[in-house]
C-alpha cells in the first residue's frame, strides 16, 4: 500500500490549520537526469531533514528527494507534541528489555527533546514552541497509575520535571469532565510541526543539502555505489536512507514487514476567545489514556486543535470532521455548537511493539520508521543517530536498532485486517472502561 496520492493533490499541502498559517516556502525543482552525492536521503520529513542537515554540516554532498513537499507528510500534520521518552514507558521499557538498556533508552530520549529545541534555537525556526504536556487518566485507576509513574521517572533517573494533578489540579488545568487527574511534565513540549519542518529544510540547504521536490522513488538499486531511480532521472550516491515512514511503500521489504501506515485525524475549530479557558487554562498539551489517545491543545489564535481517530487502509473518511466531532465532544461535550473550520488526515506508521525500527537495510542503505505516534522528537533524533552513523559514530544508532521489532503477522497481506481487528477490540475496551 503506498498512500503518496491516496487522498492528496499531488505536489500540495492537505488544507490543514498548520498549512494555513505556514511560513511561505519555496517550491523546489524535481530531479531531472543522474545526480551525484555522498548520501540520497528518500523524504524530506523530520527525519531525512534531519539526517540531511546534520550530514552537511559535517561536510557531506548530500541529496534529498522528496514526491510532494517538504514536510507533506506526517512531520507537517501531527499533532505537535514533543514527549519525553519512547512511545512505549518505561515501566514497559523494562519488562522488556531490563533496566540498564531502558535507562539507555530515557537518556536517548532525553537526547531527543534536547535536539529539536537545540535545532530551533540554533537556526531561528519559529514554530511557536512552548513547554508543557499533560498525561490525562479517565478513572482513580488511570490517575494512582500515572502518579506512580511520575515516582518511578523521578526515582529511576532524577526526573522531577512532571506536576501530579489530583481532580481538583486536573479539572483547573483542563475543564473536561471525561478525566478524574494526571500528570503535566513540563519537560516535554510542543510546537507547529509543519513550520519547524520548513525551518530545518531551510537550515539544510544553507548547509548545502540539494533538495528536489516533486520526485517520486520508484526503486532502489543496492550496492556500491547504490542507484536511487526516479520519475525523471536517477541519484547514484554511496549511502542511501529511506525516511518515508507511512509512506515508504513498497521500496524495502524489510521495512514493509515492521512498519504499518495507519491514518490518524485531527481538527481544528473555529477561534474559541474567551471560551479557550473551557479547554485548557495554560498554554499547555493534553494526550490522554485511551489506546487510540486523544490529543489536543490550543493554537496561538486560540483554536482548540483535536486529535482523534484512525482508520486503517488507503483511503481517508469522507467526512474527517465528523469522525474527530464524535471524540472531542466526550472530552468537552460542552463545546457541542462550536464550528470546526479545519479537518485533515495523515498516514503515521506503527510497529508491533510500538517502538521505531531503526536498521541497516541493505548493504548501503540505512531507514528509520514506527515511531508509531512519537515522532516530532524520536524521527528528528533519528537522522542525527543515523548521520552520525554514516560518520562512523553508530553507538546511538545501534542501541535504537536493537530495539525489538518483530514482523507484523501474515505479511502485508493480512496485517491491515489483523490490525483492524485487534484495533476494534482496544476500542471496544476503551468505550467500556477497561
Amino acid at each position: 500500500m503506498n498512500l503518496l496520492y491516496s487522498n492528496d493533490r499531488k505536489g500540495k499541502y492537505p488544507a490543514s490549520w498548520y498549512a494555513a498559517t505556514a511560513h511561505d516556502a519555496p517550491l523546489r525543482p524535481a530531479l531531472q537526469g543522474e545526480v551525484k552525492a555522498d548520501v540520497c536521503v528518500v523524504g524530506a520529513g523530520f527525519t531525512g531533514l534531519s539526517t540531511a542537515l546534520h550530514l552537511a554540516e559535517r561536510g557531506v554532498n548530500v541529496v534529498l528527494l522528496e514526491a510532494h513537499r517538504v514536510g507533506f507528510g506526517a512531520s507537517g500534520r501531527n499533532g505537535g507534541q514533543l514527549g519525553s521518552g519512547q512511545r512505549q514507558d518505561q515501566a514497559a521499557l523494562i519488562k522488556m528489555v531490563g533496566r540498564d538498556d531502558a535507562r539507555h533508552l530515557w537518556r536517548l530520549g532525553e537526547e531527543a527533546k534536547q535536539v529539536v529545541r537545540g535545532l530551533i534555537e540554533t537556526h531561528g525556526i519559529d514554530c511557536d514552541y512552548r513547554p508543557g504536556v499533560a498525561w490525562t487518566g479517565f478513572s482513580d485507576r488511570e490517575t494512582r497509575d500515572l502518579h506512580g509513574y511520575a515516582d518511578l521517572l523521578e526515582r529511576e533517573y532524577g526526573y522531577t520535571q512532571i506536576e501530579r494533578l489530583d481532580e481538583d489540579a486536573c479539572h483547573a488545568l483542563c475543564p473536561s469532565p471525561a478525566y478524574k487527574g494526571g500528570i503535566l511534565d513540563m519537560g516535554a513540549g510542543h510546537l507547529h510541526p509543519l513550520n519547524f519542518t520548513l525551518g530545518l529544510a531551510r537550515a539544510a540547504e544553507a548547509a548545502g543539502v540539494r533538495i528536489f521536490e516533486g520526485t517520486h522513488v520508484h526503486g532502489v538499486e543496492d550496492g556500491r555505489p547504490a542507484t536511487v531511480r526516479c520519475d525523471q532521472g536517477h541519484v547514484v550516491a554511496e549511502t542511501v536512507v529511506l525516511a518515508a515512514n507511512g509512506y515508504l511503500g513498497g521500496l524495502n521489504r524489510k521495512v514493509a514487514a515492521r512498519v504499518m501506515p495507519i491514518n490518524n485525524f485531527v481538527v481544528a475549530t473555529e477561534p474559541l476567545g474567551d471560551r479557550a479557558a473551557e479547554v485548557l487554562t495554560r498554554d499547555v498539551a493534553v494526550a490522554d489514556s485511551k489506546f487510540v489517545v486523544n490529543y489536543f491543545r490550543l493554537t496561538r489564535d486560540k483554536r482548540l486543535l483535536f486529535g482523534g481517530g484512525e482508520s486503517y487502509g488507503d483511503r481517508f473518511p469522507a467526512d474527517i470532521a465528523a469522525k474527530v466531532r464524535k471524540p472531542m465532544l466526550e472530552i468537552f461535550p460542552h463545546l457541542a455548537d462550536v464550528r470546526i473550520d479545519h479537518a485533515w488526515g495523515g498516514t503515521l506508521a506503527i510497529t508491533m511493539k510500538r517502538l521505531p525500527y531503526l536498521g541497516q537495510v541493505g548493504s548501503s542503505v540505512l531507514s528509520a520508521s514506527g515511531y508509531s505516534g512519537h515522532g516530532v522528537g524520536t524521527a528528528t533524533h533519528a537522522g542525527m543517530l543515523m548521520a552520525q552513523a554514516i560518520m562512523g559514530r553508530s553507538a546511538g544508532f545501534d542501541a535504537m536498532a536493537r530495539l525489538p521489532v518483530p514482523r507484523f503477522p501474515g505479511g502485508p497481506a493480512l496485517r491491515t485486517p489483523l490490525l483492524t481487528l485487534a484495533m476494534t477490540w482496544f476500542s471496544l475496551r476503551d468505550r467500556l472502561g477497561f
